[in-house]
Protein backbone atom coordinates (compact mmCIF):
# COMPACT_ATOMS: atom_id res chain seq x y z
CA UNK A 1 0.00 0.00 0.00
CA UNK A 2 1.48 3.54 -0.71
CA UNK A 3 0.60 6.34 1.07
CA UNK A 4 1.46 9.97 0.50
CA UNK A 5 2.10 12.42 3.75
CA UNK A 6 3.23 15.82 2.30
CA UNK A 7 5.37 16.83 5.19
CA UNK A 8 7.92 13.89 4.78
CA UNK A 9 10.21 15.69 3.12
CA UNK A 10 10.09 18.51 6.03
CA UNK A 11 10.20 16.15 8.77
CA UNK A 12 12.94 13.86 7.73
CA UNK A 13 14.23 15.12 4.93
CA UNK A 14 13.34 12.47 2.19
CA UNK A 15 11.09 11.70 -0.50
CA UNK A 16 9.60 8.11 0.44
CA UNK A 17 10.12 5.91 3.07
CA UNK A 18 9.73 1.81 3.49
CA UNK A 19 7.69 1.12 6.78
CA UNK A 20 6.63 -2.34 6.16
CA UNK A 21 4.46 -3.34 4.16
CA UNK A 22 4.23 0.19 3.45
CA UNK A 23 5.48 2.98 1.54
CA UNK A 24 5.16 6.42 2.16
CA UNK A 25 5.88 9.14 -0.38
CA UNK A 26 6.47 12.86 0.36
CA UNK A 27 4.53 14.32 -2.67
CA UNK A 28 1.57 13.10 -4.32
CA UNK A 29 2.85 12.91 -7.66
CA UNK A 30 5.62 10.77 -6.58
CA UNK A 31 2.73 7.97 -7.27
CA UNK A 32 4.05 8.51 -10.70
CA UNK A 33 7.82 7.95 -9.86
CA UNK A 34 8.91 4.75 -11.27
CA UNK A 35 12.25 5.40 -10.14
CA UNK A 36 11.24 6.37 -6.30
CA UNK A 37 8.18 3.35 -6.39
CA UNK A 38 11.53 0.70 -7.33
CA UNK A 39 13.93 2.08 -4.71
CA UNK A 40 11.20 1.46 -2.00
CA UNK A 41 10.06 -1.66 -3.90
CA UNK A 42 13.64 -3.12 -3.54
CA UNK A 43 13.51 -2.35 0.48
CA UNK A 44 10.36 -3.91 0.75
CA UNK A 45 12.04 -7.30 -0.86
CA UNK A 46 15.01 -6.94 1.82
CA UNK A 47 12.81 -6.76 4.52
CA UNK A 48 10.77 -10.03 3.11
CA UNK A 49 14.20 -11.57 3.23
CA UNK A 50 15.23 -11.00 6.66
CA UNK A 51 11.49 -11.32 8.09
CA UNK A 52 11.14 -7.61 8.43
CA UNK A 53 12.15 -6.85 12.19
CA UNK A 54 16.10 -8.20 11.88
CA UNK A 55 16.48 -5.37 8.86
CA UNK A 56 15.32 -2.75 10.74
CA UNK A 57 17.82 -3.92 13.22
CA UNK A 58 20.48 -4.74 10.74
CA UNK A 59 19.83 -1.03 9.17
CA UNK A 60 20.03 0.87 12.21
CA UNK A 61 23.53 -0.94 12.79
CA UNK A 62 24.98 -0.37 10.11
CA UNK A 63 24.11 3.15 10.34
CA UNK A 64 24.93 3.93 13.33
CA UNK A 65 28.75 2.07 12.72
CA UNK A 66 28.99 4.36 9.56
CA UNK A 67 28.32 6.98 11.49
CA UNK A 68 30.48 6.53 13.91
CA UNK A 69 33.16 6.22 11.39
CA UNK A 70 32.42 9.18 8.92
CA UNK A 71 30.61 11.85 11.67
CA UNK A 72 28.24 12.84 8.90
CA UNK A 73 24.44 11.27 8.58
CA UNK A 74 23.90 11.70 4.90
CA UNK A 75 27.19 9.72 4.11
CA UNK A 76 26.44 7.06 7.23
CA UNK A 77 22.77 6.26 4.90
CA UNK A 78 24.14 6.23 1.92
CA UNK A 79 26.67 3.91 2.52
CA UNK A 80 24.04 1.47 4.41
CA UNK A 81 24.08 -1.85 2.28
CA UNK A 82 20.36 -1.88 1.38
CA UNK A 83 20.56 2.06 0.45
CA UNK A 84 23.36 1.11 -1.87
CA UNK A 85 21.46 -1.77 -3.49
CA UNK A 86 18.48 0.34 -4.39
CA UNK A 87 19.97 3.50 -5.36
CA UNK A 88 22.67 1.14 -7.66
CA UNK A 89 19.68 -0.26 -8.89
CA UNK A 90 16.55 1.81 -8.33
CA UNK A 91 16.67 3.27 -12.46
CA UNK A 92 16.26 -0.47 -13.23
CA UNK A 93 12.59 -1.23 -13.67
CA UNK A 94 13.17 -5.35 -14.22
CA UNK A 95 15.63 -5.24 -11.16
CA UNK A 96 13.53 -7.19 -8.86
CA UNK A 97 12.57 -9.72 -11.89
CA UNK A 98 16.29 -10.60 -11.90
CA UNK A 99 17.50 -9.81 -8.48
CA UNK A 100 18.78 -12.75 -6.72
CA UNK A 101 17.53 -13.46 -2.71
CA UNK A 102 20.16 -11.54 -0.61
CA UNK A 103 21.97 -8.92 -3.11
CA UNK A 104 22.57 -6.67 -0.34
CA UNK A 105 25.28 -8.95 1.58
CA UNK A 106 27.57 -7.66 -1.77
CA UNK A 107 27.02 -4.08 -0.61
CA UNK A 108 28.74 -5.45 2.73
CA UNK A 109 31.88 -3.06 3.49
CA UNK A 110 31.71 -1.17 0.48
CA UNK A 111 31.94 2.82 0.41
CA UNK A 112 30.56 4.09 -2.32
Amino acid sequence: MIIVWGSLKKVIGCDGIMLFPFIVLGKKDYKQNKVILNHEFIHIRQAIELLVIPFYIIYLLEFLIRFISTRSKFEAYRNISFEQEAYSNDDDLVYLKKRSPYSFVKYWGINN
